[in-house]
């Protein structure tokens, strides 16, 4: 390392005691005795509002998941780090809450090296991707370039190195006749090729080794039902206090109906499936369930794994054996299902990571048959190949499937229909997550009264009108210039006649946040002119189709 290097460590899970946002961040300032407090007060305000927190006396202990990331992230960027370590960033984020961070990521411009789950993520934030798995020589396959060119170098890479087995498999095969001919290694030439040999196999050994690839076996159990209809919501409407989270919600969920809740923290997702499992009662409308429904609740809080019972208890907690789809397995082998090795079933599950943990809980979710899953978050800690095995299993399962997770690439995947929570005067069915996404932006903070609209299906086929063609096409050129104005500003900050001018300072601060506050409207209004461009070149083409079956 450099000297002097200064590092910023946003742990995965954030925890602050009970100071405001404002405190915490002057603590933290603290250790910085060359500003004097008028510099760490302008600092503190600077990256409170470039964060986003509006409500600054509020307790840091009472701050949500999502809003802790972010405190995290200003406590750590105040001190102006040469490098970042993000661990998870996007767990217990919503998806509004990974967007902003993706955009604040990539604006300000910083280095940072960040462990993640979520592949779009990683493809819109990285421009280097390391893998650490015992498949690659060394553990380790790096690339230079964004996560989607890695993973097909990746395949390239794995690809050439099953080749390279054959090879030495055959060569290995060809040594050992050799040697089963020759017992005897009188000369020095026959000496060196049975030293040769033996290095081969050792070879060949170690490169089988790493083309053994472990997966986590997971497959649900359905109960293979014929009911067209498990589950009819008509009306329901639901409040927390007085809060209101919805009202007038209908929906139908049938055998292979995959639905993704979608909505920010606070906007009633959970709920939803805790009215589903029947934890709570709903305060208006109808949930009708077909007769002997089997749903199976995956919490996001893992409430059911207490850490003082051990792996084995965890596992298979009626004795020694499980009943897996009417056979019997013992938990030795059940355990290496999700790749946990025997030795450790005796280890409490408060030693093991959360990522030991979800897959614990995925285990137990496989002993129940279900015709409705209802799964909260199962993505966090998991890793991406577990992630992979999940999602292949989901497509499998004949039941019905209700999904919350911040992880876009599993929700394009896996659901087949949206449902957007968040607006009480528009509550949508969307048939793509880039449908919502495309709408999201007025339909999760329109406070104006609307009529109901059709689902999204049918709604979204507008076109670009000729003036947000041309908003369309400046507003990227706008971005950068503001982007360039705020990096300009930001090395102002730098500078002894602006730091030790209060006033000048104050001034130039607030422009930075005005201006960056106008660089997320604009990033906003973008996206939004873009996947309307992009929806309508959808259905242009689609009834260009369907004109043509027609003729």
């Amino acid at each position: 390392m450099n000297r002097g290097l200064k590092i910023g460590y946003v742990l995965q899970t954030c925890t602050f005691p009970d100071k405001t946002p404002e405190e915490i961040l002057l603590d933290t300032l603290q250790k910085e005795r060359i500003l004097p407090d008028y510099e760490k007060d302008v600092l503190v305000q600077t990256w409170l509002s470039k964060l986003g927190f509006q409500d600054k006396n509020i307790s840091a202990a009472l701050l949500s998941g999502g809003w802790k990331k972010r405190l995290s992230l200003a406590k750590e960027l105040i001190t102006s780090p040469d490098l970042l370590l993000l661990d998870e960033p996007t767990n217990h984020l919503d998806l509004e809450g990974v967007l902003w961070l993706e955009k604040f990521l990539v604006r300000e411009s910083l280095t940072y090296l960040l462990v993640s789950h979520d592949r779009y993520f990683l493809q819109n934030t990285t421009n280097k991707i390391i893998e650490v798995d015992y498949s690659y020589p060394n553990g380790i396959f790096s690339f230079n370039g964004p996560y989607a060119t890695f993973l097909e170098n990746k395949e390239i890479f794995l690809k050439g190195q099953l080749e390279t087995q054959r090879s030495l498999a055959s060569k290995a095969r060809r040594e050992k006749e050799w040697l089963r001919r020759s017992p005897k290694a009188r000369t020095t030439k026959s000496k060196a090729r049975v030293d040769e040999a033996h290095e081969l196999f050792e070879k060949l050994s170690q490169v089988k080794q790493r083309n053994k690839k472990q997966r986590a076996d997971i497959d649900f159990t359905a109960s293979e039902r014929e009911t067209k209809k498990l589950v009819i919501a008509k009306n329901i409407r639901k409040s927390m206090g007085e809060l209101p989270l919805f009202h007038h919600l209908d929906f139908t969920l049938s055998p292979g109906t995959r639905m993704g809740l979608l909505g920010s923290n606070g906007s009633g997702k959970t709920t939803l499936l805790r009215l589903l499992a029947n934890e709570i009662a709903l305060d208006e409308g109808t949930i009708k369930k077909a007769d002997g429904l089997k749903v199976v609740y995956f919490d996001q809080h893992r409430k059911q794994l207490p850490d003082s019972i051990t792996l084995r208890e965890a596992l298979s907690p009626n004795g020694d054996h499980v009943i897996y789809r009417e056979k019997s397995i013992h938990v030795n082998g059940w355990c290496k299902r999700f790749l946990f090795s025997p030795d450790l079933l005796d280890l409490p599950i408060g030693k093991l990571s959360g990522g030991e943990r979800a897959r614990i809980a995925i285990a137990n979710l496989m002993l129940q048959p279900a015709d409705l899953l209802l799964l909260d978050e199962p993505t966090n800690d998991l890793d991406i190949s577990t992630l992979e095995i999940l999602e292949e299993s989901l497509l499998e399962f004949s039941g019905a499937v209700v999904l919350i997770t911040h992880d876009r690439y599993m929700l394009d995947r896996i659901c087949n229909i949206f449902l957007s929570l968040g607006n009480l005067e528009c509550t949508d069915l969307y048939a793509s997550y880039a449908q919502w996404e495309s709408a999201a932006t007025s339909t999760l903070t329109s406070t104006e009264p609307k009529e109901k609209k059709k689902p999204a299906v049918t709604a979204n086929r507008s076109k670009l009108s000729n003036q947000e063609k041309k908003e369309y096409k400046e507003t990227e050129g706008k971005i950068a210039k503001l982007e360039e104005e705020v990096r300009k500003l930001n090395h102002l900050l730098e500078d002894p006649a602006i730091t030790g001018n209060p006033a000048r300072l104050q001034e130039t601060c607030m422009a930075i946040a005005l201006g960056e506050t106008e660089i997320e409207q604009l990033y906003l209004r973008f996206l939004e002119l873009d996947q309307k461009s992009a929806t309508s070149s959808c259905w242009k083409k689609s009834d260009g189709q369907d004109r043509q079956k027609k003729d």
